[in-house]
């Protein structure tokens, strides 16, 4: 499932037609989780129209959501929050299990197979204009695998 998206910011089209933003979200999804759990992990496939970057996330089921990546480190693999995420145009940023990804803290309820969790991902431009996008992402089951949905 591929999901264009534009958002504008501004009072009219015509006064925020420079402020089109358009990336494709690609197989979003989210790993399930159990009855206590406050924390879980979101993924998917970005790829921007031309140079951007993932500066801000939130979701109404958590209290935070991070931009996060994994790495090896003197053989440990370490996971840590980035302030933004690059979106080279045309080039497709991966979020997957082991590498960048959205981390949901504060979960304010528990996530099942199959239920939808609306994400807004916040972008900004190479001239610094911001727009928003609107993601349903899909629950996938707690053990999904790193390719899960693809």
């Amino acid at each position: 499932m591929k999901t264009i998206v534009s958002v504008i910011f501004g009072a009219t089209l015509l006064a925020a037609a420079p402020a089109w933003s358009q990336v494709t979200v690609d197989q979003p999804w989210v790993r399930g989780t159990v009855a206590a759990q406050k924390v879980t992990g979101a993924f998917m496939t970005l790829t921007a129209a031309k140079d951007s970057r993932l500066v801000a996330v939130s979701s109404p089921v958590a209290g935070a959501v991070e931009v996060h990546e994994m790495k090896m480190v003197d053989d440990v693999m370490r996971m840590r929050q980035i302030p933004v995420l690059e979106l080279p145009a045309g080039k497709p940023v991966a979020l997957t299990p082991g590498g960048y990804h959205l981390m949901l803290f504060q979960l304010k309820q528990q996530l099942k197979d199959g239920d939808k969790v609306p994400l807004v991902l916040e972008v900004e431009d190479a001239a610094k204009v911001r727009s928003t996008i609107k993601v349903e992402a899909v629950v996938k089951p707690l053990n999904a695998a790193a390719h899960a949905g693809h």
